[in-house]
């Protein structure tokens, strides 16, 4: 569709606007990561062309596929049962939280601090749901 002359004089635009500011993102890269001019000047006899290269997740993914390697265990805080229905949690005070997968409470009946409130509700409405089918059940 999108072909009229305004739209691919947008189009247009748009990429002189890519391309300079490609410019101002590599050199606010380099100046992140510390690269000097000088060292600037070593790298571009060793690579041709300055540019930086956009990974989408889909091949991000890929990559991390394929260079898969047992990791070891970095957080020992998270421990999964058997059943994988309980999952306990050893917070920053130093108590350990045993939560619920199904219902996302802990052995208090809390839901974690990092849990939205959305979800909080989503969780109870398939919970309310439920109950709402088993009771129907009984009834016949």
């Amino acid at each position: 569709m999108a072909k009229s002359l305004r739209s691919r004089w947008k189009r247009k635009c748009r990429a002189v606007k890519r391309e300079r500011y490609a410019v101002k993102e590599l050199s606010r890269l380099k100046k992140m990561l510390g690269i000097k001019e000088e060292e600037k000047v070593k790298e571009s006899e060793v690579m041709e062309s300055e540019q930086v290269i956009f990974l989408d997740a889909g091949e991000m993914k890929n990559k991390k596929k394929k260079q898969k390697e047992p990791e070891p265990e970095a957080e020992e805080d998270v421990e999964m049962s058997s059943d994988d229905e309980k999952i306990e949690v050893e917070g920053e005070d130093g108590k350990k939280r045993v939560f619920n997968s199904k219902t996302m409470k802990d052995q208090n009946g809390q839901y974690p601090v990092w849990l939205h409130k959305r979800k909080i509700a989503k969780i109870n409405k398939i919970g309310k749901k439920n109950v709402k089918k088993r009771a129907k059940k009984r009834r016949r």
